[in-house]
């Protein structure tokens, strides 16, 4: 089967479909970072090691601080103090859970 999507429309796709993910996480400023990680395994923070991995593949060096405020669109120490709530008893537990998972596997 011969795949209508030329390489750079696939490239331009993914990208948009990458900025409204962003821009979704953006809005949805309730969701925290625990919550993401316990339902998904990756949150917030996982998107913008990726976008520093990336970048690297690419010859460029992008700052962890750099590819937070891309992320969450302002720099992370703001986000974190207008958004983040403290993490609940069950939210760490259940974090706790996945991360043993996720270290035998």
């Amino acid at each position: 089967m011969n795949d209508p999507v030329s390489h750079q429309d696939r490239l331009e796709i993914e990208a948009a479909v990458y900025r409204r993910l962003v821009e979704h996480l953006r809005r949805k400023t309730e969701v925290q970072n625990i919550d993401l990680m316990n339902l998904a395994d990756f949150c917030r923070n996982c998107l913008s090691k990726w976008y520093v991995a990336a970048a690297q593949e690419k010859g460029i060096e992008i700052d962890y601080e750099q590819a937070r405020e891309t992320v969450y669109g302002i720099p992370y120490a703001e986000w974190k103090s207008r958004y983040q709530k403290e993490a609940s008893a069950e939210q760490k537990r259940t974090f706790a859970e996945g991360q043993a998972r996720r270290e035998k596997n």
